[in-house]
């Protein structure tokens, strides 16, 4: 006995996340199940991951959305989601983000019931109908069918928002979880990037405000179809084993009774969750300032585009930067996520600080025009030329705009990361991501209803800046006393009917803790 009781004594000198340091077994060494799923392939010298293991399924789903939500952001990039006036979008996203609330908040219980692939798979498909309708009503006065799209986008993207979050913050292990952030950022965001190169391509001669071309509509509807059909190839959770060994926690037999019921059981076992509502709130607000207000009303089309691809680069850049920060091993992890709310703090104070500046040289009646009832622009102010790269003054506003696209990347990765460090668990995860998705789109529902009722530029701009920086606020008591330097397996257990033999392999050490 006393020698047992001698094996458990903590290591002084053991290393940050010492469970993941000292029990990781190399991918060679584990002993995989048979079957197609977990082979291994040479290639180079090198032994590629297996179909089911965490890099190959982020790998995949970093793709899907790359070519659905990924062209979803270049469109929008554009303001307007590509037109002219952006009354129609504005609507058309209320409803969207309206619908997103809801299916965003309950999306944790349909991955858990029906599983990230068929979520994903289904979540791609209204990314293709929002296009056509964008498409259509270019050439036809169609605002049924433009708000039908945005209702069913927004179901699907509850869905396929919270199939993703699930994989991202549940499949890595805890020294892992802001390298997945920042992989999956960068790929899904180079899908922007490529859309943004689209539209570019599309309007390169295109020197005053107007729409897109037919032909970038139709570029965009194609990817977003075969980013659905690509999701129908992942792996179910069930059968993840991560490079450690171990598996993903999951409800063994889940019902729509059990998962409605984990939704509460979340919420008890982390109670102070609800102190990071309000960056969960804000957090796709700035969208329509940035989109709307700044790049599709200040800049001719061609221009608009090249922004677009400019601030998707940098929010690359930024993901890969930030994720990997928040991975650095030789700091606690309870020690970074302190930081982290820090420098995200000083970073709002100086990006937006810098935005107001800009804000202060027009305002919307400047750029907009006046308009009708439905939002029609009645008159053109001809006193206001839309910026061209090829003018002078323009580097300005160009690194502004890419400061905030890094900015979003920053404020995202934080807020994904502060989830994964307070559970492992994938059932509690996709509840974490439910909630964040849920109430990041009422917010973004209240801000595109506020920009269709044309809001002044000033208000929308000091709504984005009181916001951010009040949430961090908030949040600081949660980071400050929750975040530890490790969730215990037994704690993430909580709530399901898994057991530690059920998720870590045979042999394992954690196998060995008895209570």
């Amino acid at each position: 006995m006393a020698e047992k009781e001698q094996q458990q004594q903590p290591v002084d000198d053991a290393p940050v996340d010492a469970h993941v340091a000292t029990h990781d077994t190399p991918a060679d060494a584990l002993d995989l199940p048979a079957g197609w799923k977990y082979k291994r392939i040479r290639l180079f010298g090198f032994t590629l991951p297996w179909y089911a293991s965490p890099k190959v399924q982020l790998l995949m789903v970093s793709f899907v959305c790359f070519m659905c939500p990924g062209m979803f952001n270049a469109l929008g990039g554009l303001g307007g989601g590509g037109k002219i006036n952006p009354t129609l979008a504005d609507n058309m996203n209320t409803a969207l983000y309206s619908a997103f609330a809801v299916f965003g908040f309950f999306g944790g219980t349909f991955v858990n019931k029906i599983g990230v692939k068929w979520t994903l798979a289904f979540g791609g498909v209204g990314y293709c109908i929002y296009a056509i309708s964008l498409l259509v009503s270019v050439h036809a006065s169609v605002l049924g069918f433009n708000i039908f799209a945005g209702v069913l986008l927004g179901i699907c993207a509850g869905l396929l928002w919270t199939a993703q979050g699930t994989i991202m913050v549940s499949y890595p292990t805890e020294s892992q979880k802001g390298h997945y952030f920042a992989w999956f950022w960068g790929i899904f965001n180079l899908g922007a990037v490529v859309g943004s190169l689209i539209a570019l391509g599309t309007n390169i001669n295109v020197k005053t405000a107007a729409t897109v071309t037919d032909g970038t509509y139709i570029a965009f509807i194609i990817l977003m179809f075969f980013g659905a059909v690509l999701a129908l190839l992942l792996a179910n959770a069930s059968d993840i084993i991560r490079e450690d060994g171990s598996r993903v926690i999951l409800m063994k037999n889940p019902s729509w009774q059990s998962e409605l019921w984990g939704l509460v059981e979340t919420a008890k076992f982390e109670p102070l969750i609800v102190l990071l509502f309000p960056m969960f709130f804000v957090s796709n607000w700035f969208y329509v300032y940035q989109q709307n207000a700044v790049n599709g009303a200040y800049f001719n089309t061609r221009t608009r585009a090249l922004n677009s691809m400019l601030y998707w680069l940098s929010q690359i850049i930024a993901a890969a930067i930030w994720g990997y920060a928040l991975d650095i091993q030789g700091v606690r992890r309870s020690l970074r996520a302190k930081i982290a709310l820090g420098v995200l703090f000083v970073l709002t104070m100086v990006i937006w600080g810098g935005g107001y500046d800009f804000e202060k040289g027009y305002t919307r009646f400047d750029v907009n025009q006046d308009f009708d009832s439905s939002g029609n622009a009645l008159k053109t102010n001809p006193n206001w030329v839309p910026l061209d790269w090829s003018d002078s003054g323009y580097v300005g506003p160009m690194f502004l705009y890419m400061f905030y696209g890094a900015y979003d990347a920053a404020w995202q990765a934080t807020v994904y990361w502060f989830m994964g460090a307070l559970s492992n668990s994938g059932r509690r995860s996709a509840n974490f991501v439910g909630f964040y998705k849920g109430i990041q789109s009422v917010g973004a529902a209240v801000v595109n209803n506020l920009d269709a009722r044309h809001l002044s530029y000033k208000k929308e701009f000091i709504s984005n800046w009181v916001l951010l920086a009040v949430s961090l606020v908030v949040a600081a008591p949660l980071i400050l006393t929750r975040i530890q330097d490790h969730v215990p397996v037994e704690a993430d257990l909580k709530g399901t009917d898994e057991t530690i033999e059920d998720v870590l392999p045979v042999g394992h050490p954690e196998k060995q803790v008895t209570v």
